[in-house]
């Protein structure tokens, strides 16, 4: 060990996690009819959404429309 580095303490013991809680089956199916709403919810924003992370995908009407007959 040098003169300006003091000696480290050792560390404690690391103690066991405990076990999770357990989950009724009631409560397995509230969760996942929670995460199906939020998906539906989410899904139907997504419609509404016109661009992508490029911006807008769509060819850019470029012609002009004539009149015939005239």
């Amino acid at each position: 060990m040098g003169f300006l580095k003091p000696s480290m303490p050792p560390l404690p013991p690391v103690q066991p996690l405990p076990p999770p809680p357990g989950v009724s089956q009631e409560e397995k199916d509230a969760i996942a009819a929670e995460q199906r709403e939020i998906a539906r919810k989410r899904k139907g924003r997504k419609s509404t959404i016109l661009t992508g992370p490029l911006g807008v995908e769509d060819e850019a009407e470029t012609e002009n429309k004539t009149l015939l007959g005239s």
